[in-house]
């Protein structure tokens, strides 16, 4: 999965891609890179951002989904049910949802859901940050959503664990740890970690845009775990990465 942050202001790639045709040809050089789904956003969910208005994410995510859709799968990531109606009646086929709360949306849409965990919402997430046990509640959480979402008539419903989302590092790196336990419970696991500050720690205090050799091993990591997809900036070098784990799980 491409990242395309169509933001002002999202951690990594905030303003590049505001300009639509720009954001265009950013989706489709990345579907030639090898990516099976452009992830379209219009409000970042980095931690303490701002939230968007509905008006404002649609003006900035429709457009560039209507042109996407007919070369690559996209996906829309949003919280707002209104965003992901507009999104699917512009071609989206994926609902990329942090608050897992939109799975009536997907089952009324006929469209796929991706429920990830999320403590509390990006503005405040990482401000108070416990668990007694994250790796068992974040794959309960997780299981109970998939589920209400497949009573519901979701065909196709992905869980992710939210790497950075409401969690310290040693979080992340404990449901990295565990997400073979994930995978076990029987729903296509994404993970996204992509260029993300626990990253940055673990590389001696790198910028954002020098995690490339964390997010290869963490994409290496979870494919070699199970997970059916990976959320990715640099989609050329992860591509690679994958198809050598690929190619040793088959020799």
């Amino acid at each position: 999965m491409g990242v395309l942050n169509i933001t002002p202001d999202s951690f990594s790639d905030g303003g590049r891609w505001t300009d639509p045709e720009a954001a265009v040809a950013r989706g489709l050089e990345m579907a030639a890179e090898g990516a099976e789904v452009i992830d379209v956003g219009g409000e970042s969910t980095r931690p303490g951002a701002e939230p968007v208005d509905e008006a404002e994410e649609c003006r900035r995510v429709v457009p560039v989904i209507a042109a996407l859709a007919p070369s690559v799968r996209v996906s829309v990531d949003t919280r707002k049910a209104a965003v992901a109606e507009a999104a699917v009646a512009a071609g989206a086929t994926l609902v990329n949802d942090v608050s897992a709360s939109l799975w009536p949306v997907a089952a009324a849409a006929g469209v796929g859901w991706v429920a990830m965990h999320m403590r509390g919402e990006p503005r405040t997430m990482q401000r108070d940050v416990h668990y007694d046990d994250v790796v068992g509640e974040v794959h309960r959480f997780l299981v109970a959503r998939a589920t209400q979402a497949g009573a519901a008539g979701v065909g196709e419903v992905w869980v992710d664990p939210g790497i950075g989302f409401g969690k310290t590092a040693a979080h992340n790196l404990r449901l990295l740890r565990h997400l073979g336990e994930l995978v076990a419970a029987g729903h296509p696991v994404m993970v996204g970690a992509s260029r993300k500050a626990f990253l940055g720690t673990l590389l001696g205090g790198a910028p954002v845009d020098d995690r490339l050799e964390g997010s290869l091993a963490v994409a290496v990591w979870a494919a070699s775990a199970g997970a059916a997809m990976v959320r990715a900036h640099d989609v050329a070098p992860t591509v690679e990465a994958l198809r050598v784990v690929g190619e040793v799980a088959a020799a």
